[in-house]
């Protein structure tokens, strides 16, 4: 759904996020953890993706190995040592998957004009997107881990609308998080909040004649 941005205001730039727009996690195997160890589903993630946990990894400040110890230390307080410590393993080693009708769609954008790609990521991001298939999706590729911003610091906006070579109020900005939307709305972009593939596909039915 297009939730902001002048109604018929062109854009010259797709400005999109990974996670949970077009990479997806699947952590079966955490749940089970979970429910084995007496522990309400999502509880690791929780602890994962609080900001003391979480943004020391997505700014680079610390590697992938540090983040998971930082879990287990969070996760200690509610299951055993080795319970903690399989938890926050089994959630960084779970396995991710490109959504293939998101990608079919930005890869008909990408022919059409430029595309950037713009994540709170680790510094793996380099070695992950050949994995899922997509080094060469994007014209650019803007990581937090890199640039050391997150969204929705309004830097990394603009640090993408640069890469993408237009200005921010010529840009369609998509993300799963309402508040990244509003950020990028707040700059003039046209926002995006991504809930399943025909959000995007409507945002972009103008540019691809469908």
């Amino acid at each position: 759904m297009v939730i902001s941005g002048p109604a018929g205001r062109p854009f010259d730039a797709v400005l999109c996020d990974l996670d949970n727009v077009i990479r997806f996690y699947d952590m079966s195997r955490v749940a089970a953890l979970e429910r084995a160890a007496g522990l309400p589903e999502g509880t690791t993630a929780e602890v994962a993706y609080a900001p003391e946990v979480d943004q020391p990894l997505l700014l680079g400040r610390i590697g992938k190995e540090e983040w998971v110890e930082a879990v287990a230390r969070g996760l200690r307080q509610v299951v055993s040592p080795a319970q903690a410590r399989e938890l926050a393993v089994a959630f960084a080693a779970a396995p991710s998957w490109a959504d293939q009708a998101v990608v079919s769609v930005l890869r008909r954008i990408g022919e059409r004009m430029p595309l950037v790609l713009v994540t709170n990521a680790t510094a793996e991001l380099e070695d992950d997107l050949p994995a899922l298939g997509l080094a060469d999706l994007a014209d650019h590729v803007v990581s937090s881990a890199r640039v050391g911003v997150v969204k929705p610091d309004r830097v990394i906006y603009d640090i993408a609308a640069g890469r993408a070579g237009v200005p921010g109020e010529r840009c369609l900005f998509v993300d799963d998080s309402p508040e990244n939307v509003r950020a990028a709305a707040a700059l003039g972009m046209t926002g995006v909040h991504y809930r399943h593939p025909r959000d995007l596909l409507a945002a972009v039915a103008p540019v691809l004649g469908v």
